[in-house]
């Protein structure tokens, strides 16, 4: 459960961003073992999901080591955002994000995501619906724009609207969505990336916690972002090559403790398997969130293969996953 302290701004320095099908508990409860400062996301679950969907632990479950975790909310109605709101509060979230920022169709067609950037009033009585409600933070992630809204002022416009309802906690995913004409595949890569028109908005204000997303890879990427804004986001890479968490906590949040090795790591996250396997979880459905953490390591292909061949069989457990770490050499950070 939460701590009842309040998440500081400071912690959002470096966060991993929401992502459908990746960041699910497994995941985060394995970022945990790479990460203890990085502030992590759960996927976007719907109003209607934790409203209607049964049991709730499927939608809000987390292990008690995910903290600091925030909760992703998706949904354009002000009084059922706030009462997931309060449920999220109860459950002990460390804070709750409105999505403004999901492309697909399907979200699309019940005025969840990224469409919201042309309702910024509906969006401000939503987040002050949500504020009214509960006392951990509601914060926004949300793109520079979509479709043919003018980058520099539809996006100074929703900002302005939505920071009067007292949203004072931006991430923005720096390219627009192209809502017409783009799959979500292609809202993440095809529209340029226009980091300078974040920047240019964290100028202007200085009173907002302005954090940026998108195409951000590197420990170098971020700390060239933290000279303009606030905090960086990252995503995909976090998931496909997640031993780069492993340089957080002592790169950017100051942390005395060495940096685990790839083997420490797996070793961490056995005892958590061990005891999904024991709840009656899948081994498949963890070790599929691991697969690229040998990323360029002799041996590496090798642990990839031994577990998307065997992790999926019928009782497959613990001597899958001791066998796949086996084909690997135990390596020093040095080769990070």
């Amino acid at each position: 459960m939460n701590t009842g302290v309040p998440l500081a701004n400071a912690a959002r320095r470096f966060s991993v961003a929401p992502m459908m099908d990746w960041t699910d508990r497994h995941y985060r409860a394995f970022a945990r073992c790479l990460t203890r400062r990085a502030l992590l996301y759960t996927e976007m679950v719907t109003t209607g999901a934790i409203l209607h969907g049964t049991p709730r632990e499927r939608f809000l479950g987390y292990h008690e080591t995910e903290h600091p975790l925030a909760l992703q909310l998706g949904g354009s109605n002000p009084a059922e955002l706030a009462k997931c709101a309060v449920i999220a509060e109860q459950w002990g979230y460390d804070e709750v994000n409105l999505n403004v920022g999901c492309p697909s169709d399907r979200v699309q067609n019940n005025l969840i995501g990224a469409c919201l950037m042309g309702h910024p009033k509906l969006v401000a009585e939503c987040i002050r619906t949500m504020q009214d409600a509960v006392s951990i933070p509601v914060t926004i992630k949300c793109r520079i724009g979509i479709d043919d809204q003018d980058e520099d002022h539809d996006l100074e416009c929703f900002i302005d609207t939505v920071s009067q309802s007292g949203c004072d906690i931006f991430t923005i995913h720096a390219r627009k969505a192209w809502l017409q004409g783009l799959s979500p595949k292609e809202n993440r890569d095809v529209p340029p990336l226009n980091y300078a028109r974040v920047h240019r908005l964290k100028a202007k204000h200085p009173e907002l916690h302005i954090g940026i997303n998108g195409g951000i890879k590197t420990l170098d990427d971020c700390l060239e972002q933290l000279r303009h804004v606030d905090s960086v986001m990252v995503g995909r890479e976090a998931y496909q090559n997640p031993y780069i968490l492993a340089e957080i906590d002592q790169a950017l949040y100051g942390a005395t403790t060495p940096l685990p090795t790839r083997h420490e790591v797996l070793a961490a996250y056995r005892d958590y398997v061990a005891q999904q396997l024991n709840a009656g979880s899948k081994l498949n459905h963890m070790t599929r969130h691991i697969l690229g953490i040998f990323q360029g390591c002799r041996g590496g292909r090798a642990f990839r293969r031994h577990l998307s061949e065997n992790a999926f069989r019928p009782g497959a457990g613990l001597d899958v996953y001791d066998e796949a770490i086996a084909l690997v050499a135990d390596l020093s950070t040095s080769s990070a």
